[in-house]
């Protein structure tokens, strides 16, 4: 197992010489690689180029870019770029978004989107190994039949064969396909308690595929507090949760909040949605269970941040990928102390 740090994107209370600074810091530490995110503000691909083109060693990974934002040849460029650019050090960690940011914002119909994820990875591993790019899916046609359109492949020459693909998935057919089609799982609100669920879930898509999990990766984002105080800790996170569990999707179609049900948190799953969706934010995010967020965070003291270290690594995750709550100043102490605790548990 090793460790990691997720950025996220920008927003008004960071700026990229604190993402980059953070990044840097990380690098120096040995964490194996930075993700970056992107939702609906800062895209993930200019922070990656920014990123890459000021460190030198640690691996560069989108989480994610957004199906719904780009066309899978579009994707499979902006890939072989990032991956030249940084001298082979890319991962790229794929995702279908949700109904409102994909309908609302990218304006693509959101029906279907396991088969949709499957044609579009098919497309981008297509285009990266510098064939003749010809598909004719269900989704995606290249090129298009009733016109001048003609097969094209890749004119860049990619550093690697292949660019390792991570997808997330949170839904128990999602992560099925993650483990058919993918090299590794970008996982959100992973449990040490509920791990085993979800894990078969990718050993069966493995099993399609002819694989085991050997050499798959399970890159857990999971929030990080140190303190004394695990409850206070936890209140750092509370507004996260809330705003996945509660505000990431419709009433109807929530993954978060369905996944926080299949974890056995379904009565307070329902009332932190009733309440963010009645813009009662600060009641949404008190209404998160205790519980749920120390099982799938890292909090309190160093010693026992490397006792739930190895509930991690025991559970299969791979790769800790460190989500951090605060300025670039209590970033860098965060990330210093995690490192800390990676010795202290033997990692």
């Amino acid at each position: 197992m090793r460790l990691a740090l997720n950025l996220g994107y920008l927003s008004s209370w960071n700026d990229p010489v604190s993402h980059l600074a953070i990044a840097q810091e990380a690098e120096r530490l040995g964490y194996s690689c930075v993700w970056v995110a992107e939702a609906y503000g800062s895209d993930a691909p200019s922070m990656l180029a920014w990123i890459a083109g000021q460190t030198e060693r640690i691996e560069l990974g989108s989480a994610v870019f957004q199906i719904p934002a780009r066309t899978p040849a579009m994707t499979a460029m902006t890939a072989a770029t990032i991956d030249k650019l940084s001298g082979g050090r890319f991962r790229l960690g794929l995702g279908v978004s949700g109904p409102q940011v994909s309908e609302g914002w990218h304006g693509v119909r959101f029906g279907k989107p396991l088969a949709r994820t499957r044609e579009y990875i098919d497309i981008v591993n297509l285009a990266l190994t510098r064939k003749v790019v010809q598909y004719d899916g269900q989704h995606y046609r290249l090129p298009l039949p009733d016109g001048p359109g003609k097969a094209l492949k890749l004119i860049l020459h990619p550093v690697r064969d292949h660019v390792p693909v991570y997808l997330a998935a949170v839904g128990p057919k999602n992560l099925e396909l993650a483990g058919e089609v993918a090299d590794g799982w970008l996982a959100i609100f992973f449990s040490p308690e509920f791990a085993h669920e979800s894990m078969a879930s990718i050993a069966a898509g493995r099993e399609k595929a002819g694989k085991t999990l050997e050499g798959f990766e399970v890159a857990a984002g999971v929030p990080v507090v140190f303190g004394d105080d695990v409850t206070m800790c936890a209140e750092l996170v509370r507004h996260y949760a809330a705003l996945y569990i509660g505000g990431m999707g419709s009433r109807e179609q929530n993954f978060y909040n369905a996944l926080a049900t299949r974890m056995g948190y379904g009565d307070a799953a329902r009332e932190v949605q009733d309440l963010y969706l009645a813009k009662r934010h600060r009641d949404a995010a008190a209404a998160v269970p205790l519980e749920f967020i120390d099982r799938t965070s890292l909090l309190g003291p160093v010693e026992r941040v490397a006792e739930r270290l190895q509930a991690y690594k025991e559970a299969g995750a791979t790769e800790i990928s460190t989500l951090i709550f605060g300025d670039a100043d209590h970033s860098i102490q965060t990330l210093r102390q995690l490192a800390t605790a990676w010795e202290k548990a033997g990692l």
